[in-house]
C-alpha cells in the first residue's frame, strides 16, 4: 500500500482528528433527543439532528486537516474523491442507543486510501475514552498504548456481535451461530455500536467481534485501531478487505482461527 503520507504525518493527522472528535463529542453529549424527534431512514435505522449536525461539523473540520480528501459519510455530507483518499465518517455510531438514553455510542472517523484505513479515531464522550491509531504508530487509549488481549482458547473468550437492522436474509443461520458461540465461549455481548465493539476488542476488554451487514463508516476507524493494537481484522472467510465487504471478524491472534472455523459452519 502506497500511503501519500509519512508515518509522522499520519500521527499528526490523527492528533488533529482526535482534538476535533473530542470537541464535537462534547457538544453531542449535552444534546437531548426524544424518540419522537428521530426520523427513520429505513426500517429500524434512526437518524437525528445530532447525527446530521455532528457530521457537518466533522466535514468542516476535516477539510482543514487534509483538504484534498473526499468524504464517505453516513448521512451523505460531502463527496468521495476520485483519488481514493477519503474521510470515512460515522458521526454517531449507536444512534438507537443515543435516542433511548443508553450511554453506549461514539464518534468514528477514519482516513482511508482506497480500501485501506490509514488513521482511525473513536471517541466515547460518555466515559471520555479516546482511541487513536495510525499506520506505523500503534494504538492508544487516552494516550496510553493498547494491545488486544492474550486470552485463549475460544472457550475462555468474551465476544461481541450485532444484528443487522434491515438484512434478515441470513437470520436463521446467524442465530444458530450465536447459539453455538454462546455455548462455546465465555459469553456474548451486544452493545449496539460496532465502533465501540471494535475499540473494546483493541484494548482487550473483548477477545473478538463479528457481524455482517455493516457499512464502511461503522468499521473503518476500528479496523486500523485493532490492527495497530496487534489484532486481526478480516472478512468471515479471511479476506483482507472487510471494510467495503459484507462481513467482519476482528480478534486477538490467538482465537482467530477458532472463531473463523465456527463462523464458517454457517457462512
Amino acid at each position: 500500500m502506497n500511503s501519500p503520507f509519512t508515518t509522522l504525518e499520519l500521527q499528526q493527522i490523527a492528533e488533529q482528528v482526535a482534538t476535533l472528535s473530542q470537541s464535537i463529542g462534547a457538544w453531542m453529549k449535552i444534546q437531548t433527543i426524544h424518540e419522537e424527534q428521530a426520523d427513520m431512514k429505513t426500517y429500524n435505522n434512526l437518524v437525528t439532528f445530532v447525527d446530521k449536525e455532528s457530521e457537518a461539523r466533522f466535514v468542516e473540520g476535516l477539510k482543514l486537516i487534509v483538504p484534498q480528501a473526499g468524504f464517505i459519510a453516513e448521512e451523505g455530507t460531502g463527496e468521495p474523491s476520485a483519488s481514493g483518499l477519503n474521510w470515512v465518517i460515522d458521526p454517531l455510531d449507536g444512534t438507537t442507543n443515543f435516542v433511548h438514553g443508553v450511554p453506549i455510542w461514539c464518534t468514528s472517523v477514519a482516513l482511508c486510501q482506497d480500501h485501506i484505513p490509514l488513521v482511525g479515531v473513536i471517541f466515547d464522550p460518555n466515559i471520555n475514552e479516546l482511541y487513536v491509531a495510525s499506520i506505523g504508530n500503534g494504538a492508544t487509549l487516552n494516550g496510553k498504548p493498547i494491545t488486544v488481549s492474550t486470552v485463549s482458547p475460544l472457550d475462555k473468550a468474551l465476544l461481541a456481535t450485532g444484528f443487522p437492522y434491515d438484512d434478515f436474509g441470513r437470520e436463521d443461520k446467524y442465530f444458530q451461530l450465536l447459539k453455538d458461540l454462546t455455548h462455546e465461549t465465555r459469553g456474548m455481548r451486544r452493545l449496539g455500536s460496532a465502533a465501540l465493539d471494535m475499540a473494546w476488542t483493541a484494548c482487550g476488554r473483548l477477545e473478538g467481534f463479528y457481524e455482517y451487514g455493516l457499512n464502511p463508516w461503522d468499521i473503518a476507524a476500528g479496523a486500523v485501531i485493532i490492527r495497530e493494537a496487534k489484532g486481526i481484522v478480516t472478512t468471515f472467510h479471511g479476506g483482507d478487505d472487510p471494510i467495503f465487504g459484507e462481513d467482519l471478524i476482528c480478534t486477538n491472534p490467538l482465537i482467530y482461527e477458532e472463531l473463523k472455523a465456527v463462523i464458517e459452519r454457517y457462512f
